[in-house]
């Protein structure tokens, strides 16, 4: 617990506090914000800057990570509720998120317990661009309604509708909140693009809620978030009543959540730090979700933007994320009858601005020059996203990646030592799997055909085999059966000593090795055959 205070130095205690406090204040509006994009009410998004950044506090290991919500994972949320027949407002809104969260944070801590962190690593780059550019098309369209200040609301129903429904309902729009759109708009551009450093987010939220309170914007048909209450949020149970439907989307905000934190962790991570452990950024990342859960939480993942703005204000460890709950705490305590003075288009210009940038097409254009596989797959995974749903592009491009995968793994890799007096050694530089057994298999008997003079012996190097199963037990036998039937002599080495417990419970290896025909290295294997004894 607590890991990032790890040889902590009483002089960076300042600099945790600032950073803390200039984090919140991109984080905190930034959170409520895109509680809209599910059509939530904005304290949720509040909520989501108390609890489970706490919790990644103590168990996380990125000393600069923020833990919130992200406009990505927002959106899979909105899909998610959506899809599950979860009415935005209705009395079982809360209690549906609050199972969706839980279910999030159940799938990461799952996963850490079976030591996934490694394979959820493999979703492709390719996978994760066209997502991107999916929630990113997807979120900047949805929030068309508000910028706009039109009566309806399309969150979470997909791309195309949203579109459909925007076209339809432009006689509603209102002449001021489009003014309070664009001028909010402009001033984050302006800011992000001549004044990084100071926080955008805050700015046209103070502004908004100033014009509110000053010259009563609200008169003329600009629409007001809804009220605020003040207070924490009050531990609650989730309602199981949806949780099946449920499941499929958690699981995509859960690969997300994970995706996403990591990238940040690896992002922020300077050398003289410790590496990030990716079991232990599920472990947190996953109880961060599991408590969070019972307090009316969004599903929480580290934001690239917050935690850029906390390491370049100097944090050095997590206790600058306790200073930004901190500064949570006061605001969810103190200033709800404030934020309930912000307007809506306020709000929707922040989420426009931040999902423009995942809109990356300058990157899909140079991976078509680079990789065309890579181009092709973001760009399906895209338009899946953007015609289909989210969900089901998140589901393509996980098998997409997994198929990449596994057909990378089943390409056998062999380096050949000799022939030396008749005897050839092959190296196998992939472990023996199910599925690529047989191929290597033929790789191995076709290098043999091929020698001239003929080989008399083949010394099978294994070092990479630290798991052995029944199926590739089969395929070796089968293999020393088959060269025998060439007149050859099949000898395996370098076994690592648990596959070498296993496979010695075999009648098979049991003979190979009381012949003399399993040796410790290739090169000892090799000259235990030309000697034709044992080694």
């Amino acid at each position: 617990m607590f890991s990032t205070l790890d040889g902590y130095r009483r002089q960076w205690i300042v600099g945790d506090v600032v950073a803390g406090l200039s984090a919140g204040a991109v984080v905190v509006p930034q959170a409520m914000a895109y509680a809209t994009i599910a059509n939530l009410p904005v304290q949720v998004g509040l909520y989501t800057c108390i609890v489970p950044m706490l919790v990644y506090a103590v168990l996380g290991g990125s000393r600069a990570m923020s833990v919130s919500t992200t406009s990505t994972i927002a959106t899979l949320t909105a899909t998610t509720l959506v899809s599950a027949g979860v009415a935005a407002g209705a009395d079982d809104a809360m209690g549906s998120l609050m199972m969706l969260t839980l279910l999030v944070g159940a799938v990461l801590l799952v996963a850490r317990l079976c030591r996934l962190g490694s394979l959820v690593e493999n979703i492709s780059g390719a996978t994760v661009l066209g997502l991107k550019i999916g929630v990113g098309a997807t979120v900047a369209v949805g929030q068309l309604p508000k910028l706009l200040g039109e009566t309806f609301d399309f969150s979470g129903h997909g791309f195309l509708r949203s579109i459909a429904a925007v076209g339809q309902s432009l006689d509603s729009v209102n002449g001021p909140t489009v003014l309070l759109s664009a001028g909010s708009i402009v001033v984050l551009l302006l800011l992000k693009r001549f004044a990084p450093k100071v926080p955008g987010t805050l700015v046209v939220v103070v502004g908004g809620i100033l014009l509110v309170w000053l010259a009563d914007i609200d008169a003329l048909g600009v629409d007001l978030i809804s009220a605020v209450p003040s207070g924490l949020p009050v531990p609650a149970i989730p309602d199981l009543a949806q949780a099946t439907a449920l499941v499929p989307g958690a699981l995509a905000i859960a690969v997300m959540a994970f995706l996403e934190s990591a990238a940040v962790a690896r992002s922020l991570r300077v050398a003289t730090e410790p590496q990030i452990d990716s079991d232990q950024e599920l472990m947190a990342t996953g109880a961060a979700n599991t408590v969070g859960a019972f307090f009316g939480t969004m599903p929480a993942a580290g934001g690239f933007s917050q935690s850029a703005v906390n390491q370049s204000a100097g944090a050095r460890s997590q206790l600058a994320t306790v200073v930004t709950v901190a500064l949570a705490v006061l605001v969810a305590l103190y200033l709800g009858p404030v934020l309930s003075l912000l307007p809506e288009a306020t709000l929707a210009a922040m989420v426009f601005v931040a999902v423009a940038s995942l809109i990356n097409i300058p990157e899909l254009v140079r991976w078509a020059r680079i990789s065309r596989v890579d181009f092709w797959v973001a760009l399906a995974v895209a338009v899946i996203g953007l015609t289909a749903g989210l969900l089901p592009a998140v589901a393509v491009g996980v098998v997409v990646t997994l198929v990449l995968v596994l057909r990378e793994l089943n390409i056998p890799r062999t380096s050949v030592v000799g022939p030396t007096d008749g005897v050839l050694g092959i190296a196998l530089e992939r472990g023996l799997y199910t599925a690529n057994a047989l191929a290597n298999e033929r790789v191995i008997l076709n290098l043999v055909a091929a020698q001239s003079p003929p080989v008399r012996a083949v010394v099978l190097g294994l070092a990479q085999q630290e798991v052995v199963t029944i199926t590739v037990l089969d395929a070796l036998e089968n293999l020393d059966r088959e060269l025998a039937q060439l007149g050859v002599v099949l000898h395996l080495a370098a076994l690592p000593s648990a596959a070498t417990d296993v496979a010695g419970r075999t009648a098979w290896f049991a003979r190979l090795a009381s012949s003399g025909r399993v040796h410790d290295s290739v090169r000892a294997g090799m000259t235990a055959a030309s000697e034709g004894a044992p080694a």
